[in-house]
């Protein structure tokens, strides 16, 4: 009885394994090569916006009330202030896949599959022809603003042990005072231990003038200035005149282009002519034909490419323009094909394309 049971169990099992193993698969699209031949993407061309913006920020002393009756400082500042401006805006082209492009072609395995030349994430760069990656350079460095002077290490005791602020604001005047006298004796060589040696001169001086300038900060304040740099990838879908990037404040930098509290920076794509601006819907006829637009187009038409139309971008605001340049986008031209005939085994034609546009670059026989 425990026999049967046990064979009951194990015919039941293996029916739901062969059942489970009947089911559909259904596998995503992978670039690269596998047993039907070769899977590639054709590029959209995508745009990186590098934003290098300055930030100014400005604090003011603790003794700034006492700046005008110590030293005669005017308009010293008495609250924090930041200000931020745009230095340099630079736009740089590069290749996504297009999703909607997604091709498969059956090449010999002995001739010309292994010379499929493909990025890493799937664009087409070459076939039977060296072809290495492109990278985009590397981001500009943000330059931080160097560390404000700590006065107090400038102070002497009686400074540190001041009883009120205004018993700091004369102490610190009076130091202040000091140090310009001597200062000024060495310049003259009027000091008793004026230096002979040019450098150990110019050395003293500098220390003079870095504590005085410390403890001048107390009553001036300080002003800091660094470099910031901003970036982000914008995917182009259509032309335009004028849309909004992203806005800058003088307050926060850059902004979401949603963000009202900055000013807009625009961009504008422009078609240079020579190429359709965008490409036609094909008809169901034309899409069964040339498998354009499609996951699985016929395998036997040869290789797609783009050809890509030609784009002035600019990028703007109502002062000024930041950027002005010209280039080829993939997504806004056609694409065509090339035939088989091309990579018979009688014949070793190279191919290289563009891989931040799916343009054919270079076709040699």
């Amino acid at each position: 009885m425990k026999r049967l049971a046990l064979l009951i169990l194990i015919l039941h099992s293996s029916l739901f394994t062969l059942s489970a193993f009947a089911q559909t698969e259904v596998a995503p699209f992978v670039p690269g090569v596998t047993l039907e031949g070769v899977n590639y993407f054709l590029p959209q061309t995508a745009l990186r916006v590098t934003v290098v913006a300055e930030m100014t920020v400005t604090t003011p002393g603790e003794l700034n009330k006492y700046a005008f009756r110590y030293l005669r400082m005017k308009d010293v500042p008495t609250a924090p202030t930041t200000q931020w401006s745009i230095k340099s805006i630079t736009v740089e082209p590069f290749g996504m896949p297009d999703p909607e492009k997604a091709y498969n072609v059956k090449l010999n395995s002995k001739t010309v599959a292994p010379l499929v030349s493909l990025t890493r994430d799937g664009i087409l760069l070459a076939i039977n022809a060296d072809a290495q990656e492109e990278t985009l350079p590397a981001l500009p460095e943000a330059v931080p603003a160097p560390a404000p002077l700590n006065a107090k290490q400038y102070m002497n005791q009686e400074m540190l042990s001041a009883g009120s602020t205004a018993k700091l604001a004369e102490l610190c005047a009076q130091e202040i005072y000091d140090i310009r006298d001597s200062r000024n004796a060495l310049v003259r060589g009027e000091a008793d231990n004026t230096p002979k040696d040019g450098e150990q001169l110019r050395l003293m001086l500098s220390q003079l003038e870095t504590q005085a300038t410390a403890l001048e900060q107390l009553f001036s304040g300080y002003t800091q200035t660094s470099t910031e740099v901003f970036s982000f990838n914008v995917l182009p879908t259509q032309e335009t005149e004028k849309d909004v990037l992203f806005r800058f404040s003088q307050l926060l930098g850059v902004v979401d282009k949603d963000d009202l509290s900055g000013q807009p920076v625009y961009i504008q794509i422009k078609n240079l002519g020579g190429l359709p601006a965008k490409v036609e819907e094909p008809t169901a006829e034309k899409k069964k034909k040339l498998a354009f637009l499609t996951r699985k187009p016929a395998a036997d038409k040869g290789v797609f490419y783009n050809v890509a139309a030609r784009e002035a971008v600019k990028i703007f605001d109502i002062n000024e323009t930041y950027a002005d340049i010209e280039c080829s986008m993939g997504q806004f031209g056609y694409t065509e094909v090339l035939s088989n005939v091309l990579f018979d085994k009688k014949l070793t034609t190279r191919v290289t394309f563009y891989q931040e546009n799916g343009g054919l670059k270079k076709l040699e026989q």
